[in-house]
C-alpha cells in the first residue's frame, strides 16, 4: 500500500473511531431514534438526486432499510445513548465475530481451532464490560450487541444486491429508513419538536458530522480504498477504530478509563484481529464492521 492510500485509511478509521463522540454530543439534545432518523434523512437528502440503484435493487434496499437502517442503527444509538463511546467503540467490534458465526451456521464456512479462539476472546471481552462502573444498566449493551448481529446479517443482504455505488445504497436506504425510525421515534419517544429548536452549534455539528463525515465521506473513501487493496492489508487498521474511540471518549468527553475498558477493550481487539488473520490465513474475507 503506498502512501497516500495508507493515510487514507487512517483517515477513515480516523473518522468511524470519532463518530462515537459526535453521537454522544448530538444525544445530549435529540432521543436516539430522533437522531438516527434526522441521520438518515440528510443522507438521502444529499445522495438521492445524485446517485440512484437499479430498479430490481430497490426491494433488496427496503429489506436493508429493516435491518442494517432499524435494526443495525436505530438500535446501536438506542445502546449509546445509555453508555459512555469508549465502551460503544468496543462494542461495535463484534461486527466480525457476528459475520464470522454467520458464515459457519448457514453457509458451511469452516471455523477452526483460531479462529474459535478468536470468537470466545472477542466475546468476552465485551462481557467484561457488562461489570464497567460508567455503565448505569446492561440493557444498552445487549441491545448494542445486538445491534452488531443485524449489521453482521446485513452484509449477506448487501452481497445479495448487486454492483451498487455505495452513495446510491447509502442515499436511497436512508431514504426507506427515515421515516421508519421517525415512526419509531413518535411512538416510543417525545418531545421532538422541543429538542429540534434546541439544538445549539455543537449539536448542529456533532449531526453534520455523523452524516457527512463518518457517512458520506468515510464509506466512499473506505469502498475506493476496497476497489484497490486486498482486506488483508487494509483490515488491521480498522483495528484501530475503538483506540480511537476509546482515546476520544476519554480526552474529549472526560470519560473515565475504567480497567474493564483497558482489559475488556484489548482481549476484544485481540479476539477480533485473531479472527482476521486466521480467516485471511484460509483463505477467506470478513469484512470489517463500521
Amino acid at each position: 500500500m503506498n502512501l497516500k492510500d495508507g493515510l487514507t485509511a487512517l483517515v477513515v478509521v480516523t473518522l468511524w473511531g470519532l463518530n462515537f463522540i459526535a453521537v454522544k454530543v448530538a444525544l445530549t439534545v435529540l432521543s436516539p431514534f430522533l437522531l438516527c432518523s434526522l441521520r438518515f434523512f440528510l443522507v438521502a437528502l444529499l445522495t438521492v438526486a445524485f446517485f440512484r440503484p437499479q430498479a430490481y435493487q430497490l426491494p433488496r434496499i427496503a429489506g436493508l432499510a429493516l435491518v442494517l437502517g432499524v435494526g443495525h442503527f436505530g438500535l446501536l444509538f438506542w445502546g449509546v445513548a445509555g453508555m459512555d463511546a469508549a465502551t460503544a467503540a468496543i462494542v461495535t467490534q463484534l461486527g466480525v465475530p457476528f459475520s464470522v458465526l454467520l458464515a459457519w451456521a448457514f453457509f458451511g464456512d469452516r471455523l477452526g481451532l483460531r479462529r474459535g479462539a478468536g470468537l470466545v476472546a472477542a466475546f468476552s471481552g465485551v462481557a467484561l464490560l457488562a461489570g464497567e462502573p460508567q455503565l448505569p444498566a446492561t440493557a444498552p449493551l445487549v441491545v448494542a450487541v445486538i445491534a452488531m448481529a443485524a449489521w453482521a446479517v446485513s452484509n449477506i443482504q448487501v452481497k445479495k444486491l448487486g454492483d451498487i455505488h455505495p452513495l446510491a445504497l447509502n442515499g436511497w436506504m436512508g431514504l426507506m429508513t427515515a421515516p421508519l425510525l421517525a415512526g419509531i421515534s413518535l411512538a416510543t419517544e417525545s418531545g421532538q419538536g422541543a429538542a429540534l429548536a434546541a439544538m445549539t452549534w455543537p449539536v448542529v455539528a456533532a449531526v453534520a458530522y455523523t452524516t457527512i463525515g463518518s457517512s458520506l465521506v468515510a464509506y466512499t473513501l473506505w469502498y475506493r480504498l476496497v476497489s484497490r487493496h486486498d482486506l488483508s492489508r487494509l483490515v488491521p487498521i480498522t483495528l484501530l477504530g475503538p483506540v480511537i474511540g476509546v482515546a476520544g471518549g476519554v480526552l474529549a468527553l472526560g470519560e473515565v478509563l475504567t480497567w474493564q475498558k483497558v482489559v475488556g477493550g484489548a482481549i476484544t481487539v485481540a479476539g477480533v484481529a485473531l479472527v482476521q488473520l486466521a480467516g485471511q490465513r484460509g483463505g477467506e474475507r470478513v469484512e470489517p464492521g463500521p
